[in-house]
């Protein structure tokens, strides 16, 4: 199960901990433009997927006002609203010490992908990004780990991807890699068990444990 030469992660949720931000800002853009509130539950199950998925599948009419109001308040109150997660920016290092390649493959724009690395501090930690604007399709389409998976010189065989929603269990399969399944984010662990990953972990020190051993 282990020795995977190259580890990719989902971003949202796995390396960093942006799901505040996220609610938040899928409430903030409902109500600028609707006067609705969200659900956090039901926000919580659309981190993952593109807004402009997200938004055009629920209020198409208002998809790109929704997708600006968004993003003005994420970008905004992102430095308020995101933490790292203990533990992990010293596994970025230490994978990286030993020669693993590292990447992300993530639904998010590059702009806020970037700049959730760097007000996280790990700007640079993992040298190459798939973002939203890289590909023309999106998890669970598989396209996008495959991009990431070219750009490091990659074999899926010898892959690992890493995210916490069933979406990413998804891609990742379909592109013939290994998957491991976190519960730190926005998924419930009993949907990411159902979709059947490599495996499912509740803790970067299990995660530490199943990467370097």
């Amino acid at each position: 199960m282990a020795g995977w030469r190259w580890v990719v992660f989902d971003l949202d949720g796995t390396v960093v901990n942006t799901i505040p931000l996220i609610i938040a800002s899928y409430d903030h853009a409902m109500w600028a433009i609707l006067g609705e509130h969200t659900d956090p539950v039901e926000a919580r199950s659309w981190i993952g997927q593109t807004l402009y998925h997200t938004f055009q599948a629920r209020h198409p009419e208002h998809a790109h006002a929704l997708i600006d109001a968004y993003v003005e308040f994420n970008l905004r109150e992102m430095p308020k609203l995101i933490e790292r997660y203990p533990q992990l920016p010293e596994l970025l290092a230490d994978l990286a010490a030993t020669g693993i390649g590292l990447g992300i493959a993530t639904s998010k724009r590059r702009h806020s992908a970037e700049r959730t690395l760097s007000v996280a501090g790990l700007a640079g930690a993992i040298p190459v990004t798939v973002a939203m604007e890289d590909t023309a399709v999106h998890k669970p389409d598989p396209a996008p780990l495959r991009l990431a998976l070219d750009r490091l010189g990659a074999e899926a065989a010898e892959s690992v991807y890493i995210g916490d929603a069933v979406v990413d269990v998804q891609a990742a399969k379909a592109a013939g890699m290994a998957v491991i399944a976190v519960t730190w984010g926005a998924g419930r662990r009993d949907e990411l068990t159902a979709a059947e990953p490599t495996a499912v972990l509740d803790t970067v020190a299990e995660l530490r444990a199943l990467l370097l051993p």
